[in-house]
């Protein structure tokens, strides 16, 4: 075959490198990249070409590298001009059969040219005219198509004037080379449609990932976009906490994996949401179930005006039929028809979720329940039930003790759910980073009151960022935003007290992550 055994050598250490750097590079356009220049080292090839196929019939083009040139287009080059892609058929749909790289994919075979010049075989126009404006002389082709294993061919390497060592001038492709180049495309073509495989597979997993979160955010307004908003803080902490040099953080690290990682626990943090009813979720009275009730009770304070107004006109009609009628029945009447106007107006704020509830209110509501209301079968029944009175008891927001029960329930809910998925080793730790996003260093927190100890740094990140955009979010119709400075300083608070990672919070503001996140979502 006319190689010495130090070439043979070469060759056989030029095609093991190949299969480790395949195998090991996860790099789309590196790996392209990689098997060109194999190619051409193989081949001692002066210029080589790669395309890739694309759905619509196109031979779409990757990288150009010329060596004597010293042209490199596309690919790792900052030169990023582009060669105009191929079509593989015109446009009465005929094969492309006078371009070489074309015609390799639709036909499956290599094309070989010795001189490009002679040949009467393809136009090569546009060959032609590179030479002309370049003022190159392209001599010799060699043309694979890169099949996978599924016999599809998913692009084409065109190597062109393979250079002899010795003379240093353009000869042709040897069987030998041919051979090599087209066992190298098979193998690539393998490995690129493994890597294109396993790419698809990612971005299905996470378009369904954020396919959860965008129904558990669509589920209630009062959500908001909370479910899209926290895993960007939560990557925009890590990578802060990561690039720290100083402090107890400075050693701390994670890889682009272990960013991911969290990153997918952070969009799944509240997928449990999915099982809370909706009554629950977008309860932002605290009488409200499908209805609000106090529309029922002011019916009831209307039924009692009704009450009074007819028992006031029942003693003006006795009055003329002769009997006494007391004037000052009407001044009585319009008192009483006010202090109804006041207690309603009582039961309509106790029913808004606020946060200063007074002894004095919830005894003024009591007295109110006990007032009485003949029904409609004559019966007499307190004004208010006593699930009226537990739900306007409530001393904070709108949630009754069992309500608060059945929305921290989801992230138990979390927990089973995310336990029960088959992850890789690379995503195991997602149920405890999503899981523990209100647990607290203190072991206050919930459901399993992780102790500081149990309490993953990696899942403190997730909390904090779930408290920041909570506290932040300006989309939610039961509540204002918080400034940055008030959410700063409950977060200090929340540190003092021990609820969250006081050093992260040294990070979070001192590398300025809030500014970051106002300035791009807020």
């Amino acid at each position: 075959m006319g190689l010495s055994v130090s070439q043979f050598s070469h060759l056989l250490k030029v095609l093991t490198d190949i299969g480790k750097s395949l195998s090991a590079e996860r790099n789309p356009i590196v790996l392209l990249e990689s098997i060109l220049r194999k190619a051409q080292e193989i081949t001692n090839a002066d210029g080589g070409t790669l395309y890739t196929c694309t759905y619509d019939n196109k031979l779409k083009f990757e990288i150009l590298i010329n060596k004597s040139m010293g042209l490199h287009l596309g690919g790792t080059s900052q030169n990023q001009a582009r060669l105009e892609d191929l079509p593989l058929y015109n446009e009465r749909g005929e094969a492309n059969r006078n371009m070489l790289a074309p015609w390799a994919a639709i036909s499956r075979k290599t094309v070989h040219i010795k001189d490009a010049y002679k040949n009467k075989r393809y136009k090569l126009s546009g060959t032609k005219k590179f030479d002309q404006q370049m003022n190159y002389h392209s001599q010799s082709f060699f043309v694979v198509p890169m099949t996978n294993h599924l016999d599809e061919v998913i692009g084409v390497l065109q190597l062109i004037n393979p250079i002899d060592p010795k003379t240093k001038k353009i000869t042709t492709f040897s069987p030998l080379k041919q051979h090599l180049v087209e066992s190298l495309a098979s193998q690539a073509a393998i490995t690129i449609t493994n890597q294109q495989l396993i790419r698809d597979q990612k971005n299905l997993f996470d378009g369904l990932i954020q396919l959860i979160a965008k129904a558990i955010d669509e589920k209630s307004p009062y959500t908001g976009n909370h479910c899209r908003r926290v895993p960007i803080i939560t990557r925009m902490i890590a990578e802060a906490a990561c690039a720290i040099n100083h402090g107890p953080l400075k050693d701390f690290s994670m890889t682009e994996d272990e960013l991911y990682e969290l990153e997918v626990a952070a969009w799944l943090h509240d997928c449990g949401k999915i099982s809370i009813p909706e009554s629950v979720v977008d309860k932002s009275t605290k009488l409200e179930t499908i209805m609000d009730g106090v529309k029922l009770i002011d019916i009831r304070f209307e039924v009692l005006k009704r009450d009074m107004i007819i028992e006031n006109l029942q003693q003006q009609i006795k009055g003329l039929c002769g009997e006494t009628y007391d004037l000052s029945n009407d001044q009585k009447l319009q008192k009483a028809l006010d202090g109804l106007s006041q207690e309603r107006e009582l039961i309509h704020q106790l029913n808004q979720g606020r946060e200063d509830t007074s002894d004095d209110e919830i005894n003024a509501m009591k007295e109110i329940a006990r007032r009485q209301l003949i029904s409609e079968h004559n019966q007499s029944e307190n004004f208010l039930s006593e699930a009226e009175i537990q739900m306007l008891e409530i001393r904070r927001g709108t949630l009754s003790a069992q309500e608060k029960e059945i929305i921290n329930n989801h992230v138990s809910v979390t927990i089973k759910m995310l336990e029960s998925l088959p992850y890789p080793k690379s995503l195991r730790n997602i149920p405890i980073y999503a899981g523990s996003h209100h647990e607290k260093i203190d072991g206050t927190g919930y459901p399993r009151g992780l102790t500081s100890e149990q309490f993953p740094l990696k899942a403190r990140i997730v909390a904090l960022a779930d408290i920041f955009e909570a506290l932040t979010a300006n989309d939610r119709p039961y509540k204002k935003a918080m400034s940055l400075e008030e959410a700063l300083a409950i977060l200090n608070q929340m540190r003092v007290e021990g609820k969250i990672d006081s050093d992260l919070v040294d990070v979070f503001i001192s590398e300025k992550v809030y500014e970051r996140f106002a300035r791009e979502y807020l």
